[in-house]
């Protein structure tokens, strides 16, 4: 009897909409069923943003672990971990941390660890606690994962891991999925009401929280149509995503008399159908590890205007493929705004260096298989 390929525990906070847990999936659906199995395990818990895996034998299990310390969600992981006996962890992020001690003490013989992104309450990783609590996770795991060369630098001065113990792997986008526009900008969703074809839609996607500052982006299109009225007849904003900040950010908008040049649906499930309707995508983050919707947006074909903050200056090459401007500076925002909404040559060339740097760059093949041949690296053998 042929016995099964091995198993990986993929430990994070919680499979909800989001580009972390939207890499793992896009892992988990490329790599070759007879290479290797998967769980996911959630902290916290999940959503129906977990059908989207393709593949009908992966577990996703909640811990429930409650906020702060909470010794009863290690026991629980530590029974999980012998009832599944995964060959493999691999934890992320500041949560998945709490997984590696049950790991070791239920015999997983190979645990590595991935960085994705900044915490929020540590944006620019100077919190002495947080790095504290790292060095001391730190001899139980075999390998690092940061997605950004930030990241990796991060691991090596502020935690003391060894170079010989990192892989840096970048996440990679799908440049079959995510296309730029044959011809025509194709208009947005029914509802936008953006029908009229010189409009300049300057979008963004992500999640309405604050490290992502969506605030910075409404000031500075605030800014824009104020200092410049003349472009209220062709400049429109479209926010996607939801979150706690979304009512503020809305509501500053309409106080601000500029509701009606703004589309803020919520959520969405066909961002790939929407990007290319877009003519600039903003990404107006505090902290960032390597951005998936980024990738996606050079994908399909659009310039990019992004804070130039953790792996984003990985991705943009400034002045090419897009713009770079400081964090949290909505004069900057506004002032590059303008530029791109008045320049349509300008959008249409960074946009298509863009597209050529993802596909030389940021493959999702070659992604995947950076991940694969980490796993077979780690000897694991067939029980």
């Amino acid at each position: 009897m042929t016995s099964p390929p091995p198993l990986i525990a993929h430990v994070i906070h919680h499979l909800w909409i989001g580009g972390l847990e939207n890499g793992l999936i896009n892992l988990i659906n490329r790599i070759p069923e007879e290479r290797y199995r998967h769980a996911i395990i959630c902290m916290d818990d999940f959503s129906d943003f977990r059908e989207r895996l393709q593949r009908k034998d992966v577990q996703v299990i909640a811990i429930h672990k409650k906020a702060g310390r909470d010794p009863a969600a290690k026991w629980r992981l530590f029974k999980l971990f012998r009832e599944l006996k995964p060959d493999i962890l691999h934890s992320r992020n500041l949560s998945g941390l709490d997984a590696l001690l049950p790991a070791y003490l239920a015999g997983i013989n190979h645990r590595i660890h991935g960085e994705h992104g900044r915490d929020v309450d540590d944006l620019d990783g100077s919190n002495r606690k947080l790095q504290l609590l790292r060095r001391l996770h730190r001899p139980l795991i075999d390998r690092y994962i940061p997605l950004s060369k930030d990241l990796e630098c991060y691991l090596q001065k502020s935690v003391g891991v060894a170079a010989s113990r990192i892989t840096q792997i970048y996440n990679g986008v799908d440049t079959d999925k995510f296309t730029p526009a044959s011809g025509d900008r194709p208009p947005l969703p029914a509802g936008a009401g953006f029908a009229d074809k010189d409009s300049v839609i300057i979008g963004t996607i992500g999640r309405f929280q604050s490290v992502k500052d969506p605030m910075n982006l409404a000031e500075g299109f605030i800014r824009l149509v104020e200092n410049r009225p003349e472009l209220t007849a062709r400049a429109r904003l479209v926010m996607i995503g939801d979150g706690p900040l979304r009512e503020p950010v809305m509501r500053r908008l309409a106080e601000a008399g500029y509701g009606d040049l703004v589309w803020a649906p919520g959520s969405r499930n066909d961002v790939e159908a929407i990007l290319p309707a877009f003519d600039l995508f903003v990404l107006p983050s505090l902290a960032e590890g390597i951005s998936n919707t980024l990738l996606e947006a050079m994908a399909c074909g659009l310039p990019v205007l992004a804070t130039a903050v953790g792996g984003n200056p990985e991705l943009v090459t400034d002045g090419e493929t897009g713009t770079l401007i400081p964090a949290a500076d909505s004069s900057a925002m506004a002032t590059m705004l303008e530029r791109y909404v008045r320049d349509k040559p300008l959008r249409l060339s960074q946009g298509k260096a863009g597209r050529k740097r993802v596909e030389e760059k940021f493959s999702i093949t070659a992604m995947v298989d950076s991940y694969v041949r980490l796993y077979d690296n780690l000897g694991v053998t067939v029980r």
